[in-house]
């Protein structure tokens, strides 16, 4: 059982920047896939970001180029680096964690509770 705590989030303004942290119980980060998802009211859960466990990242397109994701296994930490925020970034977002390389599908078995971004 992996348990993933979220934290980071908060409101800027437009072209701000935050860094989303995601920390991960037990030694975990270096042996498991990872990825951010967000979710804005009325919309479905969509995949942001996900790492594998070498490290390689995935995006979706509307955050290509403003987005980072990363991890320090040290730390067992997953991080997301939000450059450029938009309005249309605005959502709750999720970390969440699996055994399998799921990259932004959407079956991830652990799951955060959760932080709320706000772009305004």
């Amino acid at each position: 059982h992996v348990q993933l705590v979220e934290s980071g989030g908060g409101s800027v303004q437009a072209g701000g920047s935050l860094r989303l942290s995601c920390a991960a119980s037990g030694d975990t980060v270096g042996k498991i896939y990872m990825a951010w998802f967000r979710q804005a009211p009325g919309k479905e859960r969509e995949g942001v970001a996900a790492i594998d466990r070498a490290g390689s990242p995935t995006y979706t397109y509307s955050v290509m180029g403003r987005f980072t994701i990363s991890k320090d296994n040290v730390q067992n930490t997953l991080y997301l680096q939000m450059n450029d925020l938009k309005p249309e970034d605005t959502a709750i977002y999720y970390c969440a964690a699996d055994f399998y390389n799921l990259q932004l599908a959407r079956s991830y078995t652990y799951w955060g509770q959760g932080t709320q971004v706000t772009v305004s």
